[in-house]
């Protein structure tokens, strides 16, 4: 039920964008003045002649003139004429109707969208941008000109799905912003004066269609962040002023909403964590907000680190949207490595660094010399072991094995990027997957195999008779979240412990973790409680591979499935599921134990009911659960030493 502010809200934003549509907004002529607070491109461009990144930065833009996009987990062929409000993965094309009567979800109609849009984000031309400055090509910004020509001929003012999404529109102003910073004075007079008045029109769009009611998450953020940098970088726009104000507003308000006092961002996507802090990063550098968004800032970056471990590696859990804010290319996987620099550099925190810290894709184009007494620093030692409990993520870690436990709630509102993961686990040794999360692989193109990569069986959780932890209500809702709770977390050089439980429809999950440090060994135990009568309860595992499940170890007998993982939207690649059935009454238990030692054994995992506690065997270990109801501190070991 929409309130009345509501309403009279979305009405201004239909009459201010029909106004528009009839009479598009023009700028008045002369030069437009710009504020560069970013570092001298031609400096950064001479620091990183001759190294990898600019390798990988040619070879990428040597492609682009050959309109080879890469895109997500896709590499898109456009031939000699780009199509931009084609989907190229699946050859659907869409005309030029308003902007409000384009049916971007309906895949059948228009594709993909998404396929659609991070190709008319146009975050390739930067890259042409410094493709040309890294060296002296200028067929490189030949084509960046030739491009953005065809697109404001293909795309006129509020037509067309490429001004369907105010977030889309807030991307691509944002690369043109950078595009303009690093080219725009070699740009020719006429393409000049064209560009900065469509600059300006997707300007006064993303003011006008702020994501208030509709997506008050990362949507609102990215438009808000642009909305604001527009305003900043081109004060001689009309209007500027308003922009930096709004913007900034809103800004600092997201901050205070979407990002938790553990410094963890309330998507619970891990993914959408490096992005919503990309975006906090860029409005701290050219925005110098207050000392209270800095502060829980910092806190996004000491979770972050916490997160991607000793390995530099960002486990997807949660959605993985597949973009990132500024150079969206290579493994998805290490774009938080990039983001951390970035955030070591600004804090200056060289603790933040991990190996093969990324200063250049973004840290450098930023903030210049300031990274080059960064760039020797040798790479801290990783988190230690904490508990997020707004999260409700701990992170259980000794010497190169980082183990991620995914025990809090799903997301906000209708959590639309979280997963029917609850009680998960993702696990590595050093570079080493272990235990892995499979991604997102879609939104759209396929509900069944949307709801595939999300589901409780693409985890390594339980399943109660069949259903997932939520009902799936469309591509970004669910239905009946259930509720979570942690009972117990413990840390020491020893051992970590974690008491967790997720209840849903009647049913009671509790999951012990116990990580034993001196032994490299992972233990979980699983109890299930609800009605009464036969219930089926499904432990899956995802390994990494099958070499790496000969390292768990099950309480019962386990099955492998065949299985799917993806590394980046659009694209998927077989993976192993293991899988472990138990069919009777509740209450019941389920074990499991991963060896992380160099040489794993593969010992019978068994169970024993002593005096309503639980213990669990392996090979020369017994420990002792204590009876339900009971802290997970209290487990007791027979091999190894007592619990403090």
């Amino acid at each position: 039920m929409r309130s009345l502010k509501e309403i009279w809200f979305r009405a201004n934003q239909e009459a201010g964008d029909l106004a528009m549509f009839a009479l598009p907004p023009t700028l008045p002529w002369g030069e437009q003045p710009t504020v560069r607070p970013f570092a001298d491109p031609a400096w950064v461009a001479d620091s990183l002649r001759g190294t990898p990144y600019a390798a990988h930065v040619l070879a990428l833009a040597e492609g682009l003139l050959e309109h080879r996009f890469p895109l997500l987990g896709l590499t898109i062929e456009t031939g000699p004429d780009i199509d931009w409000r084609r989907d190229y993965a699946n050859g659907v094309s869409t005309g030029t109707a308003y902007f409000r009567a384009v049916p971007y979800l309906d895949f059948a109609r228009v594709g993909d969208h998404k396929v659609v849009w991070e190709l008319n984000r146009h975050q390739h031309l930067p890259l042409l941008a410094q493709a040309f400055l890294l060296s002296g090509r200028r067929e490189f910004l030949d084509e960046a000109f030739r491009q953005l020509e065809d697109w404001m001929d293909q795309n006129p003012f509020l037509r067309g799905i490429n001004w369907a999404s105010a977030l889309e529109a807030a991307f691509r102003g944002l690369s043109w912003a950078w595009f303009w910073m690093l080219a725009g004075t070699r740009m020719p007079e006429a393409l000049r004066r064209r560009f900065l008045i469509v600059l300006y029109r997707h300007g006064r769009f993303i003011e006008r269609n702020l994501s208030v009611y509709f997506s008050p998450n990362t949507h609102l953020l990215g438009e808000a962040v642009s909305l604001h940098a527009l305003g900043t970088l081109f004060p001689g726009f009309p209007h500027a002023r308003r922009w930096t104000e709004v913007g900034g507003r809103i800004v600092r308000e997201q901050m205070e909403a979407q990002v938790r006092p553990d410094g963890s961002h309330f998507e619970q996507s891990a993914y959408y964590h490096v992005y919503a802090l990309d975006l906090f990063l860029l409005h701290q550098l050219i925005g110098r907000p207050p000392a209270e968004y800095t502060a829980r800032l910092a806190r996004m970056a000491e979770y972050l680190h916490a997160l991607m471990g000793p390995s530099g590696l960002l486990p997807l859990v949660g959605d993985d949207d597949g973009g990132r804010l500024f150079h969206p290319f290579g493994e998805r996987e290490r774009f938080g490595n990039g983001t951390l620099a970035m955030s070591a550099v600004w804090f200056r925190r060289p603790e933040w660094l991990l190996p093969g810290a990324d200063f250049d894709s973004q840290a450098a184009w930023w903030l210049g010399e300031r990274v080059e007494e960064f760039r020797g620093c040798p790479p801290g030692a990783g988190a230690a072991s904490r508990l997020f409990r707004d999260a409700g993520v701990a992170i259980m870690a000794s010497g190169d094995v980082h183990i991620v436990v995914k025990a809090g709630p799903f997301g906000a509102g209708p959590a639309g990027h979280s997963h029917s993961d609850a009680l998960s686990l993702v696990a590595r040794v050093g570079a080493r997957e272990t235990l892995i999360d499979p991604g997102t692989y879609t939104y759209i193109a396929s509900p069944e195999e949307r709801n595939r990569f999300r589901g409780s069986m693409a985890h390594s959780t339980i399943r109660i008779d069949g259903r997932d932890q939520a009902a799936p209500a469309g591509p970004f809702r669910w239905r009946d979240k259930p509720v979570t709770a942690i009972g117990a977390w413990n840390t020491s050089p020893d051992r970590d412990s974690l008491d967790a439980s997720c209840a849903y429809g009647g049913f009671t999950h509790r999951r012990r973790v116990l990580f034993l440090k001196r032994e490299r060994a992972l233990v979980a135990l699983d109890s299930v409680d609800g009605p009464a009568g036969e219930h089926l309860l499904e432990q899956f595992w995802r390994p990494a591979s099958l070499a790496e499940a000969s390292r768990l170890s099950t309480s019962g007998s386990a099955e492998v499935l065949e299985g799917w993982r993806s590394r980046a939207l659009c694209s998927r690649e077989p993976a192993p599921v293991l899988r472990v059935a138990y069919r009777g009454p509740l209450p019941s238990h389920m074990a499991a134990v991963l060896d992380l030692s160099e040489a794993p054994s593969n010992g019978e995992v068994k169970l024993i009911a002593e005096n309503d506690d639980v213990v669990l065997e392996w090979g020369a270990l017994r420990i002792r659960f204590p009876r339900v109801g009971q802290p997970i501190g209290s487990c007791r070991l027979s091999a190894g030493p007592p619990e403090a």
